[in-house]
């Protein structure tokens, strides 16, 4: 064993590059230097495709910005580590891009090129139309990326992120291979997307939404049940998901106008409780669950009738609605209805 930092560096030579408080990083979770761990500086996924057996541990010192294609990138990767290994990268994040942006030019003059930046890296590259063209200025971008998207990619194709931590103004991050290599298909990358919820007679239906969350974010919701407990009104406490602009559309239920459509189309009734993912379902108790797909969710809540602090009162309120609404649907749903409307009209309830 060596006796310091210093003595690994000078002992194995493709590391003497790396920042001591990197290298103290990644020491409290592999040993970099075993034999079957690969240590890569590039931004070529070719580079990983020619490791030729699956191996322990795989590091990249190149930020992953520069590789245009991220499911690809952690796919390969993925088949090339053994389950259970790690793979250990960096990546700038919009918080990190937006500081070295405006330190990088004169005071009161950063956000407009902030804005051309996040036009160029971040919009662009994602466009439908831009991805079937083949420019090399395309494919070597610096693409900005968020935590919540890189985080979400991962776990769509297998992964689990055990650690983070940012350093020299970029996001390290440790993730563990839990299962094969994933194919995620055709992802939604657009303003305008469907969410897979649980309709009546638990069949999974189409829910029509603004996206206020990044790309990618909803694959991360074991994740932050996990890390992050529930708040009031049974939303995860520091969800990094949502976007800055997301919060004003969720404040003023923007983002839910297109669920009007499933109304319309027969999938959602005006009042009812709301559409639920799988993950969200299976926290509720089996009694509610059956009392839930019995009949259609709605676009109005009884929650903005009751206003529920904890998970355990939101089931408590549902549970008295779909009691309620057996006995007398059309009258409990009135009666719902304008609960909700003088919570929303005059006690400033709000969606978050």
């Amino acid at each position: 064993m060596f006796k310091s930092i210093f003595e690994y560096k000078e002992k194995h030579r493709p590391l003497n590059q790396i920042d001591e408080s990197v290298l103290s990083y990644i020491l409290k979770f592999i040993n970099p230097f075993h034999e079957n761990t690969r240590i890569l500086d590039t931004s070529t996924l070719f580079n990983f495709e020619t490791i030729s057996k699956p191996v322990e541990n795989i590091i990249n010192l190149r930020k992953i910005n520069y590789f245009p294609d991220l499911n690809k990138l952690f796919y390969v990767i993925n088949e090339k580590l053994y389950n259970g290994g790690y793979f250990i990268g960096c990546v700038e994040i919009y918080e990190q891009r937006k500081k070295h942006v405006y330190n990088k030019f004169p005071p009161y003059t950063g956000a407009p090129f902030y804005f051309l930046d996040f036009i160029l890296n971040r919009i662009i590259p994602k466009l439908a139309i831009t991805k079937k063209i083949n420019l090399r200025w395309l494919r070597t971008r610096n693409n900005a990326v968020s935590k919540a998207e890189v985080f979400g990619r991962l776990y769509a194709v297998g992964y689990e992120i055990l650690d983070f931590r940012e350093i020299n103004n970029l996001l390290y991050f440790v993730a563990k291979r839990i299962k094969g290599p994933l194919t995620t298909g055709a992802y939604q990358m657009g303003l305008l997307y469907k969410m897979k919820r649980v309709g009546k007679n638990g069949k999974i239906i189409n829910v029509y939404k603004i996206r206020t969350m990044n790309p990618y974010a909803e694959f991360l919701q074991s994740y932050l049940y996990d890390k992050h407990s529930l708040k009031e009104g049974g939303k995860f406490k520091n969800d990094f998901r949502v976007t800055s602009w997301g919060k004003f559309l969720r404040k003023y239920w923007i983002d839910e106008l297109p669920m009007l459509y499933n109304v319309f189309k027969g999938d959602l009734k005006l009042v009812g409780v709301r559409p639920l993912s799988k993950h969200y379902f299976d926290l509720y108790d089996d009694e509610i669950k059956q009392l839930r797909i019995k009949n259609k969710p709605g676009l109005v809540p009884p929650y903005y009738a009751d206003m529920p602090k904890t998970f355990q009162e939101i089931m408590e309120s549902e549970k008295r609605y779909l009691l309620a609404y057996e006995k007398s649907k059309l009258k409990t749903d009135f009666v719902y209805f304008f609960k909700a409307f003088k919570n929303i009209i005059f006690n400033k309830a709000r969606s978050s």
